[in-house]
């Protein structure tokens, strides 16, 4: 069965951070003086001052009021501010659910690009659900008409943006907002000094940093590298990441968590360059050849992304689109290889029979190439169908990254439908 956050919810709330890691949810903690984080898939921080509240992220439609009601046991005063780490649905579109009957519209701010990003998700809404289907588990049969909604602009869009750096001070207390390309463009981090209490947003999320996600658009593990150095500097005695529980009053454990996440990719970085240097192989063997790196931390963990998949992403952004494959400059028809392929080794059934084979003995990743083919040559045939999805089901069960996991069960579903995945 697929996985997904919610199902992690019912058994993470009341744990610490460190039992729960990415997947914490509960609040409201008070991490500072007249402050309060609170999670739920996604986190979100509220500043008291004597205008009104600070808050930094709102987390999804879905979640938003539950966040905002663990909030509410602390304090009743109206949002003066809004501040979106970034433009993801599960930062920037629950806003209302915390705003009071009759208040004031807060002040939203945001980087600059973050309306790009929201123009981008209403022009290719189907395809964002389609990759969102794949990424916890289903098909795009699975999606609601709500899904495709969310694809736009938030309920409360951003109305003040800036560009590298945006001081502000509300209720005498001070914000710092700074940009920093990460897990996406338009990410921005918060550094109140009073309190001494920062949010990363998605550049922490206790866990091996989202920069390698196979589906979506460019990321930047070096800007995030650089980030992570900027916030430790600061010396927090508080963190609330995007993802995952704070943590509080341990300044010198804060600075190793930031500090070691940047060397981590740092260090993936630069053994990909190497491996890129050495007359740029074909990005497979990129992939599969260099040592990833790795850390007993519990806040470097592969549960949501794979560090494997990071790779591909430092590949893209140094590289061209075209894999070093010769054959795959100008590739035929998938369907056409897939054919030709059954046809040599006697036929589709034969080659699912082959990567079952293959997969009984631990080779998943050569089984699932040709689990691949043989769909692809015979998707209506049945025993296929199954043998397939058997394969990739098995798949995921050895793997830790919740994104892996269920795109391989989303390969499964799509297999039983009878449909090629890709």
């Amino acid at each position: 069965m697929a996985q997904n956050p919610s199902a992690k919810f019912a058994t993470m709330r009341g744990k610490s951070p460190e039992e729960a890691k990415f997947f914490w949810t509960g609040g409201p903690v008070e991490v500072a003086p007249r402050t309060w984080f609170a999670s739920q898939f996604s986190g979100c921080t509220a500043f008291e001052t004597d205008e009104g509240l600070v808050l930094v992220d709102t987390g999804t439609r879905q979640f938003a009021p539950a966040i905002a009601a663990m909030l509410r046991q602390r304090t009743q005063a109206p949002v003066h501010t809004a501040i979106y780490t970034h433009g993801h649905i599960d930062h920037a579109y629950g806003l209302d659910a915390f705003l009071l009957p009759g208040q004031t519209r807060p002040r939203v701010i945001a980087h600059r690009a973050m309306p790009a990003r929201f123009a981008r998700y209403a022009q290719t809404s189907g395809h964002n659900a389609a990759l969102n289907a794949r990424q916890f588990g289903g098909t795009v049969a699975h999606q609601s008409g709500e899904t495709y909604q969310a694809f736009a602009a938030p309920p409360v869009p951003p109305d003040t943006l800036y560009d590298e750096r945006l001081s502000i001070s509300v209720g005498g207390v001070g914000f710092e907002l700074k940009h920093c390309r990460g897990e996406t463009d338009d990410h921005t981090w918060v550094w109140c000094p009073e309190r001494s209490v920062v949010c990363p947003g998605d550049l922490f999320i206790w866990a091996v940093p989202n920069d390698g996600n196979p589906q979506k658009v460019q990321r930047y593990p070096l800007d995030r590298a650089k980030g992570l150095r900027e916030m430790a500097a600061c010396a927090p005695q508080a963190l609330c990441p995007g993802h995952g529980g704070p943590v509080i009053g341990d300044a010198a454990k804060i600075a190793h968590m930031l500090s070691e996440t940047a060397q981590f990719l740092e260090t993936l970085v630069s053994r990909t360059l190497a491996a890129m240097e050495a007359g740029s192989p074909p990005h497979v063997d990129i992939v599969t050849g260099i040592e990833l790196p790795k850390s007993d931390s519990p806040w470097l963990q592969p549960v949501y992304d794979d560090t494997e998949f990071l790779v591909r992403n430092v590949i893209r952004l140094y590289g061209g689109w075209w894999s070093g494959r010769p054959s795959e400059l100008k590739p035929a028809p998938r369907a056409e290889l897939a054919h030709e392929i059954a046809k040599s080794c006697g036929g589709a059934l034969s080659l699912a029979e082959r990567a079952e084979a293959l997969a009984a003995s631990g080779d998943f990743r050569l089984a699932c190439h040709l689990a691949d083919f043989a769909l692809e040559a015979a998707p209506q045939d049945c025993a296929v169908q199954e043998k397939v999805a058997g394969i990739y089901e098995k798949r995921a069960a050895q793997e830790t990254s919740l994104m892996t996991i269920n795109i391989f069960h989303s390969a499964a579903a799509y297999a039983r439908a009878g449909r090629p995945f890709a």
